[in-house]
């Protein structure tokens, strides 16, 4: 076996034992998985049960309290430091409901990552975040818009293109479709599909859209009592027998999303 074959088998995320807490409230509880290259891993669970602190520990904006975390074989607690750029530059952000700069104009927006890390030519960046914004299906004329001007769905579409534009090799979803309509958040779920094969993206996504999770999620953990409750296909965990995620898969949602997707 050659070393680029153990390089490719190499999980792109490894979580070991994280344990988390805020005070005396414990969030994570010996948390572990990985997440394979090419893949969209979604993370799930109710309302506190660490779905996005578990996101921003995979990308250095939190430390958890012990454990460890390397991404893209790189140790998690290190990306706050210098030199940590190479690997920023391989991993893009969507925050949970798009965090535009509300100062800045689509363009601005999408162009801040360029402009923070490449020193590129300011008539090449304009050049690329006009392709960039086409590719997420927002018109051209939309570039020149400031966030408020823009409906909720065209907003995360932007924070899309603005995650993608450095062309990484892992995309973080946060909450990417929530408070969509459904005609919307379908349109959305089959946009990130079509990036993930254009662009070869690994997808990480942390939401409670049962309707994503069956539509787009390889692979889905399932977070409660500060722990992974089940890990797998939507059809595994749809069989677990573990009584809160039977809850989170059998309650009226789940119910519904389940049958639509399932016949």
């Amino acid at each position: 076996m050659t070393m680029s074959t153990v390089m490719a088998a190499s999980p792109i995320i490894e979580v070991s034992h994280v344990c988390t807490r805020f005070g005396t409230a414990v969030v994570h509880d010996d948390v572990s998985l990985t997440i394979e290259q090419g893949e969209v891993f979604a993370i799930a669970g109710g309302n506190g049960s660490g779905k996005s602190t578990l996101m921003r520990e995979m990308i250095g904006l939190h430390v958890p309290a012990s454990g460890t975390i390397r991404l893209m074989g790189v140790d998690s607690m290190g990306l706050g430091q210098m030199g940590a750029q190479d690997i920023h530059r391989r991993f893009g952000v969507m925050f949970q409901q798009g965090a535009l700069f509300s100062s800045l104009t689509l363009e601005d927006n999408v162009a801040v990552p360029l402009k923070e890390h490449t020193n590129l030519d300011p008539t090449l960046i304009r050049e690329i975040v006009a392709l960039k914004i086409s590719s997420v299906g927002l018109p051209i004329e939309s570039a020149s818009k400031f966030p408020r001007e823009l409906s909720g769905g065209m907003r995360r579409r932007a924070a899309l293109a603005r995650a993608i534009v450095m062309d990484p090799e892992l995309l973080f979803l946060d909450e990417p479709t929530a408070g969509l309509d459904p005609i919307i958040a379908a349109g959305f779920d089959e946009l990130v599909l079509q990036l993930k094969a254009l662009l070869k993206l690994t997808v990480v996504m942390v939401t409670h859209d049962l309707d994503s999770l069956w539509r787009i999620a390889d692979r889905v953990a399932v977070l409660g009592e500060g722990k992974i409750l089940g890990i797998g296909t939507m059809q595994e965990l749809a069989q677990s027998q573990n009584p809160l995620v039977h809850e989170y898969f059998y309650g009226p949602r789940g119910r519904a999303a389940r049958k639509q997707y399932q016949g």
